[in-house]
């Protein structure tokens, strides 16, 4: 009976991996939100947040997880963000160093910011463990659009992924 449970679990396990790895979540289009939240970390992100910003597709644009060392002025310059722009429209965020610490940090701008449809960039491979926390966090309100930056991941960027999403399903059931 033990056997046949593990192996029934096994199985589960697998078969849920091949679904995380192969329907990777994808770009939102085009669509009105107050907000987009950019959480650092991987090439593309903070590009496609600027494009949504550019494109008003979102009136604001808030990017957790910066580094402290890194100065507004230096952002603007390496992401040619003018400073009307980067004044009236760009927050960074430099308290998160983990996705539950871009989940808080961006419910304090959400907060304050009255934010009701929040955009979320990050990584295609990152995104459903994003929302997750994001959906625990800020007030169940506010609506959540993934904007997936695809990736071609290795493999074990997959399988690390997928076992933290299972592991924080798993503490989110105890938790209730």
């Amino acid at each position: 009976m033990l056997a046949r449970g593990l192996a029934l679990t096994f199985i589960g396990w697998v078969l849920g991996f091949l679904w995380f790895a192969v329907a990777l979540p994808q770009p939102a289009g085009p669509g009105a939100a107050d907000g987009v939240v950019v959480l650092t970390g991987g090439s593309g992100r903070v590009g496609r947040g600027l494009e949504v910003l550019r494109r008003g597709w979102a009136e604001r644009m808030f990017v957790s997880g910066v580094d402290r060392d890194v100065k507004p002025h230096e952002f603007a310059i390496e992401y040619k963000v003018n400073s009307a722009q980067m004044a009236c429209c760009v927050t960074l965020g430099f308290q998160a160093t983990d996705t539950m610490g871009n989940a808080a940090e961006t419910a304090a701008w959400v907060k304050g910011q009255k934010i009701h449809t929040l955009r979320v960039v990050t990584n295609d491979w990152h995104m459903r463990r994003a929302m997750l926390e994001l959906g625990q966090t800020l007030p169940q309100d506010v609506v959540l659009v993934a904007d997936a930056v695809p990736t071609r991941p290795a493999l074990r960027t997959l399988f690390t992924e997928y076992n933290k999403l299972l592991a924080r399903l798993v503490m989110r059931g105890w938790r209730g």
